[in-house]
This record gives C-alpha cells, sequence and structure tokens, in this order.
C-alpha cells in the first residue's frame, strides 16, 4: 500500500488534469480519487511487472459503449508514464474503421449493415495485424497510423494520424469488441432485437461479422498478452451511458451543424448493431479475460478480479 501511496502522490496532478478535460458542466466525475488509487495503480503494478519481461506488452482493454475505456486507458497511459517511466502506445481499434467508401463498397458486396460502423468486419483488419507486426519487429522503424473522427464518421486527414516513433514497451489497444470471440452458427438463428428481425431476415450480416470474429479477429486477439474488461450489469445500462457519450460528443463540437452528430433514436438503432456480440461478451468475457471490472449503476468501478497473474 505504501508504494501505491506514492505512486498516488506522483501521478494524481497528471490524472486530475485529464480527467476534468473529459469532464462538462452537467457530468462530473465522481469518486475519482478513489478509482486512480485503489483500481487502476494496483492494476499499473501488475501490469509493469510484466511489461519488464516482454516488450511490446500488448494490453487489450475491452467493455461495451460508453463504459469508459477512453478515459480508463488514458488514465493507465498516465500512470504507466509518469511513475514506470515506461513508453506507453494507446489506440482504439475504432480508429482502423474502414474509409466510409470502403464501408459504402462492402455494403454494396456483402450486406447493407455493413455501412455502419462497429461490427468485426468494418474495420481495416490488415492494417491492425501489420500494425502489431511492425511493433514487435526488433529493427522498429517509424510509422504512421490512421485516427477516427467519429464526428464526420471517417477518418482524419493523415496529418493528424498518430506518429509511432520509438518501439513501445507497452502498447493499450481499446476496444468495445475487443477479445470477443464468434458465436456457434446454430446461436446466430435466433434474432436478438427489431434490427436484426427487419433488415437480416436471411442472417447473412449476422454471418459475415461471426465469421470475421471466427478468423482474422481471433488471429489478431490472439497475440494480446493481457485482457481487462469493463463490465456493465446490462445492455440497457449501456444505451444510457452511450447517449450520454453523445451528448458530450454534442457539446465539445460546438454545435457545428455539419457533424454527425446522432439523436437519441439514432443511438438507440446503432446500438443495435452492437448488442448481439455485447451481450454474447457479457456472458463469456468474465472466464477468460485477465482482469475484470466490474461496474456499477453510476458509471464506477465497484470491484476488481484479476484471474491470471
Amino acid at each position: 500500500m505504501q508504494q501505491f501511496s506514492l505512486c498516488f502522490s506522483k501521478v494524481k496532478k497528471d490524472c486530475l488534469k485529464f480527467i476534468k478535460s473529459q469532464e462538462t458542466k452537467a457530468d462530473k466525475f465522481k469518486n475519482k480519487e478513489k478509482m486512480i488509487k485503489f483500481f487502476l495503480i494496483p492494476l499499473c503494478f501488475w501490469i509493469s511487472k510484466k511489461a519488464y519481461q516482454k516488450r511490446p506488452y500488448f494490453v487489450g482493454l475491452a467493455g461495451g459503449q460508453g463504459t469508459g475505456k477512453t478515459t480508463i486507458s488514458s488514465l493507465i497511459r498516465i500512470i504507466l508514464t509518469k511513475y514506470f517511466k515506461l513508453n506507453v502506445f494507446r489506440i482504439s481499434i475504432d480508429d482502423f474503421y474502414k474509409t466510409r467508401k470502403e464501408r459504402i463498397i462492402l455494403s454494396k458486396k456483402v450486406h447493407p449493415m455493413l455501412l455502419t460502423r462497429g461490427v468485426p468486419g468494418t474495420h481495416d483488419i490488415n492494417m491492425m495485424l501489420n500494425f502489431f507486426k511492425k511493433s514487435k519487429n526488433k529493427k522498429f522503424k517509424r510509422f504512421k497510423l490512421p485516427t477516427f473522427n467519429k464526428a464526420i464518421d471517417d477518418r482524419f486527414n493523415k496529418k493528424k494520424w498518430y506518429d509511432l516513433n520509438n518501439r513501445p514497451d507497452v502498447i493499450i489497444f481499446e476496444g468495445w469488441c475487443v477479445g470477443a470471440k464468434s458465436e456457434k452458427n446454430n446461436s446466430l438463428r435466433k434474432t436478438i432485437n427489431p434490427m436484426e428481425k427487419i433488415k437480416d431476415q436471411k442472417q447473412i450480416w449476422r454471418k459475415y461479422v461471426n465469421q470475421q470474429l471466427k478468423s482474422k479477429y481471433k488471429n489478431l486477439y490472439s497475440q494480446l498478452n493481457c485482457l481487462i474488461y469493463l463490465k456493465a450489469k446490462n445492455f440497457s445500462l449501456l444505451q444510457k451511458w452511450r447517449l450520454k457519450q453523445e451528448r458530450k460528443l454534442w457539446l465539445k463540437s460546438k454545435k457545428n451543424s455539419k457533424l454527425k452528430i446522432m439523436s437519441r433514436g439514432d443511438v438507440i438503432k446503432f446500438m443495435q448493431t452492437y448488442q448481439r456480440i455485447t451481450q454474447n461478451m457479457f456472458r463469456y468475457m468474465p472466464k477468460y479475460a485477465s482482469v475484470i471490472f466490474n461496474l456499477n449503476n453510476n458509471h464506477q468501478i465497484a470491484s476488481v478480479i484479476y484471474k491470471r497473474k
């Protein structure tokens, strides 16, 4: 505990500064010091021990929409960098979405629902696999990685892409479906929401997404050294948190009418494309994740379980 307290004193200022940057007047973080001191700092000690043994050390961080993946992964990065002096690179699976143009082509070739970004199959899987490969190369060469602008539903201009100069000690790879596993084919037959029932009557979309998880995504996720899961209680809570997230995006966009900010109805429809995999993760992810953070109804970490030392 003394080590944790010392670490907290060193990182407190930077962590709280970052949290403040994520807050709005109507949405303030509660119990932030407790979250940092009792949950995130112990996790960083756990990660650091492993990171010194294997470089780069790949940390997968998963959780449903609105669970706080960006905030938590950013705070982990601050702690590992500031206190442990590790070179940490953080990126989201969202940054690897196919361009809007590529998704239009995919939607015409396979299924119209693949125009909507989110599910496995709508990311540039080859770019992700290449990123993992290049990061492991002992003869590291500088390279760039995309950044995705959700407000316009397309990639940022290349000038705003990540520039990876040095091989990281730790890579935090976060995303809602990171580590997700495929379903059995017979379970795909049953529709779970109105969108599947109306728009995917022949199960083409479901089968395509599931096949992606079964093949290339399985290969990608197998390269993660550990998997952290932010577990919410149910899907309706995720919808509530995702709506709050969209409101924050709207406020930060300064109400620019050109940006594609979603309405409440849009968010509910959008999340139906995530529902099947998210609910499958609720059931099975706690069985194979390395660390599980259980979130309460108030969007806070209530408890932690370390499954693999």
